[in-house]
Protein backbone atom coordinates (compact mmCIF):
# COMPACT_ATOMS: atom_id res chain seq x y z
CA UNK A 1 0.00 0.00 0.00
CA UNK A 2 2.92 2.32 0.78
CA UNK A 3 5.93 1.66 -1.43
CA UNK A 4 9.43 2.77 -0.31
CA UNK A 5 9.22 5.53 -2.92
CA UNK A 6 5.93 6.80 -1.49
CA UNK A 7 7.29 6.72 2.08
CA UNK A 8 10.32 8.69 0.90
CA UNK A 9 7.96 11.35 -0.49
CA UNK A 10 6.15 11.40 2.85
CA UNK A 11 9.41 12.16 4.67
CA UNK A 12 9.84 15.32 2.62
CA UNK A 13 6.27 16.58 3.05
CA UNK A 14 5.16 18.69 6.04
CA UNK A 15 2.68 16.77 8.21
CA UNK A 16 -0.17 16.24 8.72
CA UNK A 17 -1.48 15.76 5.19
CA UNK A 18 -3.95 13.64 3.26
CA UNK A 19 -2.51 11.17 0.78
CA UNK A 20 -4.72 9.92 -2.04
CA UNK A 21 -3.94 6.81 -4.06
CA UNK A 22 -5.49 7.85 -7.38
CA UNK A 23 -4.64 4.53 -9.02
CA UNK A 24 -6.76 2.73 -6.41
CA UNK A 25 -9.55 5.25 -6.98
CA UNK A 26 -9.53 4.50 -10.72
CA UNK A 27 -9.49 0.74 -10.08
CA UNK A 28 -12.50 1.14 -7.79
CA UNK A 29 -14.36 3.20 -10.36
CA UNK A 30 -13.60 0.57 -13.00
CA UNK A 31 -15.36 -2.04 -10.85
CA UNK A 32 -18.30 0.26 -10.07
CA UNK A 33 -18.75 0.98 -13.76
CA UNK A 34 -18.43 -2.66 -14.83
CA UNK A 35 -20.84 -4.05 -12.22
CA UNK A 36 -23.48 -1.31 -12.49
CA UNK A 37 -23.44 -1.42 -16.29
CA UNK A 38 -24.55 -5.07 -16.16
CA UNK A 39 -27.99 -3.83 -15.09
CA UNK A 40 -28.01 -0.36 -16.68
CA UNK A 41 -27.97 1.23 -13.24
CA UNK A 42 -27.29 4.95 -12.74
CA UNK A 43 -24.65 5.78 -10.13
CA UNK A 44 -24.30 9.23 -8.59
CA UNK A 45 -21.24 10.02 -6.47
CA UNK A 46 -22.07 11.53 -3.08
CA UNK A 47 -19.93 14.65 -2.76
CA UNK A 48 -20.44 14.77 1.00
CA UNK A 49 -17.94 11.90 1.30
CA UNK A 50 -15.11 13.84 -0.34
CA UNK A 51 -15.29 16.98 -2.47
CA UNK A 52 -11.57 17.22 -3.28
CA UNK A 53 -11.35 18.68 -6.80
CA UNK A 54 -8.74 16.21 -8.11
CA UNK A 55 -10.90 13.30 -6.95
CA UNK A 56 -14.12 14.78 -8.37
CA UNK A 57 -12.57 15.31 -11.79
CA UNK A 58 -11.51 11.65 -11.93
CA UNK A 59 -14.93 10.41 -10.79
CA UNK A 60 -16.68 12.61 -13.34
CA UNK A 61 -14.47 11.20 -16.10
CA UNK A 62 -16.02 7.77 -15.47
CA UNK A 63 -19.47 9.13 -16.32
CA UNK A 64 -20.99 9.10 -12.83
CA UNK A 65 -23.59 11.62 -11.78
CA UNK A 66 -23.41 13.69 -8.60
CA UNK A 67 -25.40 13.52 -5.37
CA UNK A 68 -25.25 16.88 -3.59
CA UNK A 69 -26.50 18.04 -0.20
CA UNK A 70 -25.76 21.78 -0.44
CA UNK A 71 -25.84 24.52 -3.02
CA UNK A 72 -22.06 24.78 -2.91
CA UNK A 73 -21.78 21.07 -3.65
CA UNK A 74 -24.00 21.59 -6.70
CA UNK A 75 -21.69 24.39 -7.85
CA UNK A 76 -18.54 22.33 -7.15
CA UNK A 77 -19.96 19.37 -9.07
CA UNK A 78 -20.64 21.50 -12.15
CA UNK A 79 -17.22 23.17 -11.90
CA UNK A 80 -15.67 19.69 -11.99
CA UNK A 81 -17.58 18.69 -15.11
CA UNK A 82 -20.64 16.87 -13.79
CA UNK A 83 -23.54 17.72 -16.12
CA UNK A 84 -26.53 19.37 -14.45
CA UNK A 85 -28.84 16.69 -15.85
CA UNK A 86 -26.97 14.13 -13.70
CA UNK A 87 -27.07 16.11 -10.43
CA UNK A 88 -29.49 15.12 -7.66
CA UNK A 89 -29.92 17.55 -4.77
CA UNK A 90 -30.83 15.98 -1.43
CA UNK A 91 -30.96 17.31 2.12
CA UNK A 92 -33.53 17.92 4.80
CA UNK A 93 -32.90 21.68 5.06
CA UNK A 94 -32.32 23.28 1.66
CA UNK A 95 -32.30 27.07 1.83
CA UNK A 96 -34.08 29.27 -0.71
CA UNK A 97 -30.70 30.33 -2.13
CA UNK A 98 -29.67 26.69 -2.55
CA UNK A 99 -32.95 25.74 -4.20
CA UNK A 100 -32.53 28.66 -6.60
CA UNK A 101 -29.07 27.33 -7.58
CA UNK A 102 -30.66 24.03 -8.53
CA UNK A 103 -33.50 25.70 -10.43
CA UNK A 104 -31.25 28.08 -12.33
CA UNK A 105 -29.09 25.19 -13.50
CA UNK A 106 -31.97 22.82 -14.37
CA UNK A 107 -30.57 19.96 -12.29
CA UNK A 108 -31.84 16.41 -12.69
CA UNK A 109 -33.87 16.25 -9.50
CA UNK A 110 -34.56 17.63 -6.02
CA UNK A 111 -34.96 14.82 -3.47
CA UNK A 112 -37.67 16.33 -1.24
CA UNK A 113 -38.04 15.45 2.41
CA UNK A 114 -41.15 17.26 3.67
CA UNK A 115 -44.43 18.88 2.68
CA UNK A 116 -43.16 22.40 3.55
CA UNK A 117 -40.16 21.84 1.27
CA UNK A 118 -42.44 20.86 -1.62
CA UNK A 119 -44.42 24.07 -1.16
CA UNK A 120 -41.28 26.25 -1.09
CA UNK A 121 -39.74 24.63 -4.18
CA UNK A 122 -43.02 25.13 -6.04
CA UNK A 123 -43.15 28.82 -5.05
CA UNK A 124 -39.54 29.44 -6.10
CA UNK A 125 -40.00 27.55 -9.38
CA UNK A 126 -43.13 29.56 -10.13
CA UNK A 127 -41.18 32.82 -9.72
CA UNK A 128 -38.74 31.58 -12.36
CA UNK A 129 -41.53 30.17 -14.55
CA UNK A 130 -39.92 26.73 -14.31
CA UNK A 131 -40.98 23.19 -13.52
CA UNK A 132 -38.85 21.50 -10.85
CA UNK A 133 -38.29 17.75 -11.14
CA UNK A 134 -38.62 16.18 -7.71
CA UNK A 135 -38.39 12.80 -6.04
CA UNK A 136 -40.09 12.09 -2.75
CA UNK A 137 -37.63 10.90 -0.13
CA UNK A 138 -39.68 8.36 1.78
CA UNK A 139 -38.64 7.06 5.17
CA UNK A 140 -38.74 3.25 4.70
CA UNK A 141 -38.49 2.56 8.44
CA UNK A 142 -35.81 -0.07 7.80
CA UNK A 143 -33.19 -0.74 10.48
CA UNK A 144 -29.56 -0.68 9.34
CA UNK A 145 -26.77 -2.22 11.39
CA UNK A 146 -24.65 0.88 11.74
CA UNK A 147 -23.81 3.66 14.21
CA UNK A 148 -26.95 5.50 15.35
CA UNK A 149 -25.49 8.83 14.21
CA UNK A 150 -25.41 7.60 10.58
CA UNK A 151 -28.71 5.73 10.57
CA UNK A 152 -31.20 7.60 8.38
CA UNK A 153 -34.06 5.23 7.55
CA UNK A 154 -36.10 5.07 10.77
CA UNK A 155 -39.15 7.12 11.70
CA UNK A 156 -37.22 8.56 14.65
CA UNK A 157 -34.67 10.10 12.25
CA UNK A 158 -35.11 13.61 10.86
CA UNK A 159 -34.90 12.45 7.26
CA UNK A 160 -37.63 11.78 4.76
CA UNK A 161 -41.41 11.71 4.53
CA UNK A 162 -43.14 9.14 6.69
CA UNK A 163 -45.48 6.68 5.05
CA UNK A 164 -48.49 7.91 7.01
CA UNK A 165 -48.01 11.32 5.34
CA UNK A 166 -48.19 10.02 1.77
CA UNK A 167 -51.93 10.54 1.22
CA UNK A 168 -51.55 14.17 2.26
CA UNK A 169 -48.49 14.56 0.03
CA UNK A 170 -50.40 13.33 -3.02
CA UNK A 171 -53.26 15.72 -2.31
CA UNK A 172 -50.89 18.66 -1.97
CA UNK A 173 -48.97 17.71 -5.13
CA UNK A 174 -52.20 18.15 -7.11
CA UNK A 175 -52.12 21.84 -6.20
CA UNK A 176 -48.41 22.43 -6.94
CA UNK A 177 -48.24 23.13 -10.66
CA UNK A 178 -44.52 23.96 -10.84
CA UNK A 179 -43.40 20.58 -9.54
CA UNK A 180 -43.14 17.33 -11.46
CA UNK A 181 -42.90 14.06 -9.54
CA UNK A 182 -40.35 11.85 -11.33
CA UNK A 183 -38.94 9.63 -8.59
CA UNK A 184 -39.00 7.98 -5.20
CA UNK A 185 -35.90 8.25 -3.03
CA UNK A 186 -34.79 6.06 -0.12
CA UNK A 187 -31.72 5.93 2.12
CA UNK A 188 -31.25 3.79 5.24
CA UNK A 189 -27.83 4.87 6.51
CA UNK A 190 -24.10 4.73 5.99
CA UNK A 191 -21.23 2.24 6.55
CA UNK A 192 -23.54 -0.76 6.10
CA UNK A 193 -21.64 -4.03 5.68
CA UNK A 194 -24.50 -6.51 6.04
CA UNK A 195 -26.12 -6.84 2.61
CA UNK A 196 -29.28 -8.23 4.24
CA UNK A 197 -30.03 -4.64 5.28
CA UNK A 198 -30.27 -3.72 1.59
CA UNK A 199 -32.46 -6.74 0.94
CA UNK A 200 -34.82 -5.38 3.60
CA UNK A 201 -34.78 -2.03 1.80
CA UNK A 202 -35.66 -3.71 -1.51
CA UNK A 203 -38.64 -5.48 -0.02
CA UNK A 204 -39.90 -2.25 1.58
CA UNK A 205 -39.46 -0.32 -1.68
CA UNK A 206 -41.49 -3.01 -3.48
CA UNK A 207 -44.24 -2.56 -0.91
CA UNK A 208 -44.24 1.24 -1.26
CA UNK A 209 -44.17 1.00 -5.05
CA UNK A 210 -47.30 -1.16 -4.94
CA UNK A 211 -48.99 1.52 -2.83
CA UNK A 212 -48.27 4.12 -5.53
CA UNK A 213 -49.21 1.74 -8.34
CA UNK A 214 -52.62 1.18 -6.75
CA UNK A 215 -53.12 4.94 -7.14
CA UNK A 216 -52.06 4.87 -10.81
CA UNK A 217 -48.66 6.46 -10.09
CA UNK A 218 -45.51 5.05 -11.68
CA UNK A 219 -42.44 7.28 -11.38
CA UNK A 220 -39.56 7.41 -13.85
CA UNK A 221 -36.88 6.39 -11.37
CA UNK A 222 -36.24 4.80 -8.00
CA UNK A 223 -33.26 6.06 -5.99
CA UNK A 224 -32.06 3.66 -3.28
CA UNK A 225 -29.34 5.92 -1.90
CA UNK A 226 -25.99 4.47 -0.95
CA UNK A 227 -24.60 3.32 2.37
CA UNK A 228 -22.34 0.43 1.31
CA UNK A 229 -19.54 0.21 3.86
CA UNK A 230 -15.80 -0.43 3.65
CA UNK A 231 -13.40 -2.57 5.66
CA UNK A 232 -11.84 -0.25 8.23
CA UNK A 233 -10.31 -3.03 10.34
CA UNK A 234 -8.30 -4.74 7.58
CA UNK A 235 -8.32 -2.42 4.56
CA UNK A 236 -5.60 -4.33 2.68
CA UNK A 237 -7.84 -7.40 2.60
CA UNK A 238 -10.67 -5.50 0.87
CA UNK A 239 -9.44 -2.36 -0.82
CA UNK A 240 -12.40 -2.48 -3.22
CA UNK A 241 -15.85 -3.29 -1.75
CA UNK A 242 -17.96 -6.13 -3.13
CA UNK A 243 -19.87 -4.09 -5.70
CA UNK A 244 -20.68 -7.26 -7.64
CA UNK A 245 -22.81 -8.71 -4.82
CA UNK A 246 -24.21 -5.27 -3.94
CA UNK A 247 -25.63 -4.49 -7.38
CA UNK A 248 -26.73 -8.09 -7.96
CA UNK A 249 -28.80 -8.00 -4.76
CA UNK A 250 -30.86 -5.09 -6.07
CA UNK A 251 -31.31 -6.88 -9.37
CA UNK A 252 -32.51 -9.99 -7.53
CA UNK A 253 -34.89 -8.40 -5.03
CA UNK A 254 -36.04 -4.98 -6.25
CA UNK A 255 -39.10 -5.12 -8.51
CA UNK A 256 -38.79 -2.29 -11.00
CA UNK A 257 -41.67 -1.36 -13.28
CA UNK A 258 -41.13 -1.50 -17.08
CA UNK A 259 -38.70 1.24 -18.28
CA UNK A 260 -38.10 2.39 -14.69
CA UNK A 261 -34.54 3.48 -13.88
CA UNK A 262 -32.65 2.56 -10.71
CA UNK A 263 -30.29 5.16 -9.22
CA UNK A 264 -27.65 4.86 -6.50
CA UNK A 265 -25.79 7.47 -4.45
CA UNK A 266 -22.43 5.94 -3.49
CA UNK A 267 -19.80 7.87 -1.61
CA UNK A 268 -17.71 6.12 1.04
CA UNK A 269 -17.48 2.86 -0.90
CA UNK A 270 -15.90 4.69 -3.86
CA UNK A 271 -13.37 6.91 -2.10
CA UNK A 272 -12.98 5.52 1.43
CA UNK A 273 -9.97 3.29 0.90
CA UNK A 274 -8.03 5.58 -1.44
CA UNK A 275 -7.23 8.17 1.26
CA UNK A 276 -4.92 8.16 4.29
CA UNK A 277 -4.04 10.76 6.89
CA UNK A 278 -0.27 10.89 7.31
CA UNK A 279 1.11 12.30 10.55
CA UNK A 280 4.35 12.43 12.51
CA UNK A 281 5.04 11.49 16.13
CA UNK A 282 5.79 14.56 18.24
CA UNK A 283 6.38 12.85 21.58
CA UNK A 284 6.10 9.48 23.28
CA UNK A 285 4.87 9.98 26.82
CA UNK A 286 4.69 7.40 29.60
CA UNK A 287 1.22 6.75 31.00
CA UNK A 288 -0.05 4.63 33.87
CA UNK A 289 -0.94 1.50 31.88
CA UNK A 290 0.17 2.52 28.40
CA UNK A 291 2.35 4.90 26.46
CA UNK A 292 0.93 7.90 24.61
CA UNK A 293 2.09 8.37 21.02
CA UNK A 294 1.28 12.04 20.55
CA UNK A 295 1.05 12.83 16.83
CA UNK A 296 0.69 16.13 14.98
CA UNK A 297 -2.70 15.21 13.45
CA UNK A 298 -5.74 15.80 15.61
CA UNK A 299 -9.50 15.55 15.66
CA UNK A 300 -9.55 18.75 13.61
CA UNK A 301 -8.00 16.76 10.76
CA UNK A 302 -10.02 13.56 11.22
CA UNK A 303 -13.08 13.81 13.46
CA UNK A 304 -14.62 10.36 12.89
CA UNK A 305 -13.02 8.66 15.94
CA UNK A 306 -14.17 11.49 18.24
CA UNK A 307 -17.61 11.83 16.64
CA UNK A 308 -18.54 8.20 15.95
CA UNK A 309 -16.01 6.28 18.04
CA UNK A 310 -14.84 5.07 14.62
CA UNK A 311 -11.84 2.79 14.30
CA UNK A 312 -9.16 3.18 11.62
CA UNK A 313 -6.22 0.91 10.90
CA UNK A 314 -3.08 2.74 12.08
CA UNK A 315 0.47 1.91 10.95
CA UNK A 316 3.94 3.09 11.89
CA UNK A 317 5.65 3.54 8.52
CA UNK A 318 9.09 4.33 9.96
CA UNK A 319 9.85 1.78 12.67
CA UNK A 320 11.99 -1.20 11.68
CA UNK A 321 12.29 -2.51 15.24
CA UNK A 322 10.87 -5.99 15.84
CA UNK A 323 9.71 -5.03 19.33
CA UNK A 324 6.04 -4.21 19.85
CA UNK A 325 4.53 -2.04 22.54
CA UNK A 326 1.09 -0.66 23.36
CA UNK A 327 0.16 2.95 22.70
CA UNK A 328 -2.73 5.33 22.95
CA UNK A 329 -2.43 7.25 19.67
CA UNK A 330 -3.59 10.79 20.44
CA UNK A 331 -3.54 14.22 18.85
CA UNK A 332 -2.50 17.67 20.14
CA UNK A 333 -6.00 19.17 20.53
CA UNK A 334 -7.07 20.34 23.99
CA UNK A 335 -9.86 17.77 24.23
CA UNK A 336 -9.79 14.32 25.81
CA UNK A 337 -11.79 13.03 22.85
CA UNK A 338 -8.80 13.79 20.60
CA UNK A 339 -7.80 10.14 20.46
CA UNK A 340 -7.41 7.88 17.42
CA UNK A 341 -6.82 4.55 19.17
CA UNK A 342 -6.37 3.14 22.66
CA UNK A 343 -4.02 0.35 23.74
CA UNK A 344 -2.92 -0.18 20.14
CA UNK A 345 -0.07 -2.60 19.41
CA UNK A 346 2.59 -0.90 17.27
CA UNK A 347 6.29 -1.47 16.62
CA UNK A 348 8.43 0.52 19.05
CA UNK A 349 7.55 4.12 18.24
CA UNK A 350 9.75 7.18 18.67
CA UNK A 351 9.71 10.90 17.95
CA UNK A 352 9.67 11.64 14.22
CA UNK A 353 8.14 8.35 13.10
CA UNK A 354 5.60 8.57 10.29
CA UNK A 355 2.11 7.35 11.21
CA UNK A 356 -0.50 6.40 8.62
CA UNK A 357 -4.18 6.43 9.57
CA UNK A 358 -5.82 4.42 6.80
CA UNK A 359 -9.25 4.42 5.13
CA UNK A 360 -9.68 8.19 5.43
CA UNK A 361 -10.81 8.94 1.89
CA UNK A 362 -14.41 9.42 3.02
CA UNK A 363 -15.53 11.88 5.70
CA UNK A 364 -11.97 12.88 6.46
CA UNK A 365 -10.84 15.96 4.57
CA UNK A 366 -14.41 17.23 4.11
CA UNK A 367 -14.93 17.43 7.87
CA UNK A 368 -11.69 19.27 8.69
CA UNK A 369 -12.09 22.21 11.09
CA UNK A 370 -9.82 25.00 12.28
CA UNK A 371 -10.56 24.56 15.97
CA UNK A 372 -7.56 25.81 18.01
CA UNK A 373 -6.78 27.90 14.88
CA UNK A 374 -5.10 24.90 13.31
CA UNK A 375 -4.09 24.91 9.67
CA UNK A 376 -6.02 22.59 7.37
CA UNK A 377 -3.90 19.68 6.11
CA UNK A 378 -2.72 19.76 2.50
CA UNK A 379 -3.25 16.92 0.01
CA UNK A 380 -0.67 14.72 -1.69
CA UNK A 381 -1.39 12.50 -4.71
Amino acid sequence: MYSPEIIERFKNTPTPFYYYDLDLLRQTLDVVQKESDKYNYNVHYALKANSNIEILEIIQSFGLGADCVSGNEVIRAMECGFPAEKIAFAGVGKSDVEIDIGLENDIFCFNCESIPELIVINELAEKKNKIANIALRINPNVTANTHHYISTGLEENKFGINRWELESVLEILKTLHHIKLIGLHFHIGSQITDLDDFKGLCLRVNEIQRWFYERQIVVKHINVGGGLGINYENPKEELIPDFKSYFKLFNDFLELKPHQELHFELGRSIVGQCGSLISKVLYVKEGVNTKFAIIDAGMTDLIRPALYQASHKIENLSSRVNINDRYDVVGPICESSDCFAKNLVLPKTTRGDLIAINSCGAYGEVMVSQYNLRMAPKSLY
